[in-house]
């Protein structure tokens, strides 16, 4: 089973990760009345001054924190280079900034991901590692889903001998109601292939991440 169809079984959607139709998708004056409904129901007055431009700041902003409905993780990985002299060890991104929303309270978090591969003769430059996770970061998400996901993708699309993922985060939906625990942060990982079998070539990659 390859990344896409692994994704699409996850969360049972189309390649952009919506259970919608294009057509019938809200338009962005649907979107905008919507957040004036969210406002009168909080207690507030939509049509007070402070207010007046709320829903279309709203949606401008839910533009570009799940703009990753829109990415495509297989196009960022699709060019690939094979020049690298013989490389065969770790390539490692480190404190990779991971803003998304958890999908049960739309609630933000927040944190870092740690991404390596060990590549089979070809690489992928580096910044596609991170466009990667930030792709799938700016959908609605669980923190386990994502860390798999970003997983999936690396093994499928670049053959990689061993993929290893782990990502620390703190959830506001945790933090900023329910049981108002603050600082206390989800760590997710993901072995596979060598980062699975070769546990000192896993602990070289959690030694990494402490530094």
């Amino acid at each position: 089973m390859d990344a896409l169809t692994r994704e699409r079984t996850l969360i049972g959607s189309d390649d952009t990760g919506l259970d919608l139709e294009p057509a019938q998708r809200p338009t962005r004056d649907e979107a905008m009345a919507a957040v004036r409904t969210l406002l009168a129901w909080a207690g507030d007055n939509p049509d007070r001054e402070g207010l007046l431009d709320t829903p279309q700041r709203v949606v401008d902003a839910y533009g570009e924190w799940f703009a990753g409905y829109d990415g495509d993780p297989a196009k960022e990985l699709s060019r690939t280079f094979e020049d690298v002299q013989g490389y065969d060890d770790m390539v490692m991104l480190r404190g990779i900034d991971v803003q998304s929303h958890c999908e049960h309270h739309m609630a933000p978090f927040l944190g870092k991901a740690w991404v390596a591969y060990m590549p089979t003769g070809k690489v992928v430059g580096l910044s596609k590692l991170a466009r990667l996770v930030e792709i799938y970061a700016k959908r609605l998400q669980t923190q386990e889903t994502m860390t798999m996901q970003v997983a999936d993708a690396i093994e499928d699309h670049l053959s990689a001998a061993g993929v290893a993922v782990l990502i620390d985060a703190e959830h506001q939906c945790m933090s900023t109601r329910g049981v108002h625990h603050h600082d206390v942060s989800t760590i997710t990982t993901q072995f596979r292939g060598v980062f699975k079998t070769d546990k000192v070539l896993q602990q070289r990659f959690m030694d990494l991440v402490r530094k």
